[in-house]
């Protein structure tokens, strides 16, 4: 649900990674060349751009429709909306999922008319009666009960799994909705044919089923968990204006509150061809593959491409802290604003965020774990990738001891970071780590179609995958002091703590 740093890939053999570990920087390069120099690309007359990586190693093709548009792209009244969409682009089409689509469209109409009439009611709090909502809320459930009879739950799933489909997920973030599965290389076309169908004639059955589902994921994740409840105030205190500033799940009352119709506006908005990108990496030939894909997609509607979220967050103007008392275990994040994914500096973030967070060879979790036992866990993370995020330190104290002093030994080691070069054998260290851990990973075409598609759409071209290690190397010991100082200060900070409840 939160969102996801651009994934590290995978697609090479175990032995090719421990050989390019040990290799020069030109076989790398002309590794990732000989791969790009594969890839096929084209954008279908209605706007979708369409990413092919043929990859025959078994008789496998992975998929991944990407929607750029995520949690940042709502507002105020319909926050979760996004999430919603995803759920109910599993829901079926006019031919999938249905018994009879003709009186289901009817019994659709009449849930709709008793949710509308629920809602008016509720929204006179107050005011509302008593009887009147017990009233409204029976007739709301007999309209579910009669739509549901036309329904086929979990038919598309069931459709696709019958033919081979393996992993059929998705994702909401901040900033995109991805949908993702695998299939054996010759049901191509059966994938073409479902994806387009869904995506131009679907039907929100099992609407606001679906969304008590999504209420209790709220419960679960936020309401009752501190930790949750921690990441949520205090993103509301780091952003004022950007709306970073609410979770990806949304207010559990614009939850309560959306309707169906509002889920169809935001899914013809957002899910036209101009903000649609796919990407199939596996056993398949282009030539072939190209003419069936646009064949069925380019059946989606165009659209125009929705504008980019216009707010800008301001500077931060002092220190902001956000504390919640629970008797759980105390837990801390120390959240600095930093720049969007497409900043110069983004390399420089990345070698920051494993030098001082990322195993335990990082600064944090050497001193604060095993040196000093101030914490049982420690580390750093990011959000954020489409507008500027934030770098977030974070420490799980360990027993008898504070946040205030995993605070202390976080903050001394922040001014380390400032004041000290690394030293080299460090920084290359760092980079043979961060290099790793990048090709380690590619190994999977699932995961090669959906970083394929987010570099294509959030640094405006797939090919910036390919210069990943490129960035990192060329990181230096003064880019990493200089991005510090700037990013690093108290009156860019919000911190946010989980303490025990002071005794009365």
């Amino acid at each position: 649900m939160a969102s996801p740093k651009l994934k590290p890939l995978h697609f090479l053999p175990f032995l090719t990674v421990i050989a390019l570990l040990f290799l020069a920087g030109p076989i790398l390069a002309a590794t990732f060349e000989d791969i790009e120099d594969n890839v096929v690309e084209k954008v279908l007359p209605n706007g979708i751009k369409v990413i092919l990586l043929p990859r025959p190693v078994a008789p496998v093709i992975s998929m991944a429709t990407y929607a750029n548009v995520g949690s940042s792209d709502e507002h105020t009244g319909i926050t979760g909306i996004a999430h919603i969409f995803e759920h109910m682009a599993f829901k079926g089409t006019e031919s999938i999922g249905t018994k009879d689509h003709k009186k289901e469209k009817e019994a659709i109409r009449k849930v709709d008319e008793a949710f509308q009439a629920l809602k008016a009611e509720r929204n006179k709090r107050n005011l509302a009666s008593p009887e009147k909502l017990e009233e409204l809320e029976q007739a709301f459930k007999k309209a579910q009960n009669e739509a549901a009879e036309y329904a086929i739950s979990n038919h598309l799933g069931e459709v696709l799994e019958k033919q081979g489909a393996s992993g059929l997920n998705a994702f909401t973030s901040f900033d995109q909705t991805v949908y993702h599965y695998s299939l054996p290389s010759n049901k191509l076309e059966l994938w073409a044919a479902v994806e387009s169908d869904r995506f131009t004639h679907p039907v929100l059955r099992e609407f606001y089923k679906e969304i008590n589902v999504i209420q209790e994921e709220r419960r679960m994740g936020i309401e009752s968990s501190p930790n949750g409840k921690l990441f949520e105030e205090t993103l509301a205190a780091a952003y004022k204006a950007h709306p970073y500033h609410v979770l990806v799940i949304g207010h559990m009352s614009d939850i309560q509150s959306i309707t169906r119709e509002e889920a169809r506006e935001w899914f013809k908005k957002y899910y036209c061809g101009s903000n649609l990108t796919v990407c199939v990496v596996g056993d398949l030939d282009p030539k072939k593959a190209m003419p069936i894909i646009e064949k069925h997609l380019s059946e989606i509607p165009a659209g125009e491409r929705p504008l980019p979220v216009e707010t800008v967050e301001p500077d931060q103007l002092g220190l902001k802290r956000v504390m919640i008392e629970d008797p759980a275990q105390p837990f801390l994040a120390m959240c600095y604003h930093k720049p969007d994914v497409n900043h110069p500096d983004n390399a420089t973030y990345e070698v920051i965020t494993t030098l001082m967070g990322q195993g335990r060879t990082s600064r944090l979790y050497k001193r604060l774990v095993k040196e000093e036992k101030l914490a049982l866990a420690a580390g750093c993370m990011a959000l954020g990738e489409k507008y500027p995020g934030l770098f977030i330190h974070f420490a799980l104290p360990n027993k008898d001891k504070t946040t205030a002093e995993n605070e202390t030994a976080i903050l001394e080691e922040i001014e380390r970071l400032k004041t000290e070069p690394i030293p080299d054998e460090e920084l290359r260290g760092v980079k043979t780590r961060k290099k790793a851990e990048f090709i380690n990973s590619l190994d999977s075409n699932l995961g090669l179609a959906i970083n394929l598609a987010m570099y294509e759409n959030l640094t405006g071209s797939w090919r910036n995958m390919f210069r990943q290690v490129d960035r990192i190397e060329s990181v230096t010991a003064e880019d990493v002091q200089r991005v510090a100082k700037q990013c690093f200060v108290k009156k860019n900070c919000t911190i946010g703590e989980i303490v025990e409840p002071e005794s009365e």
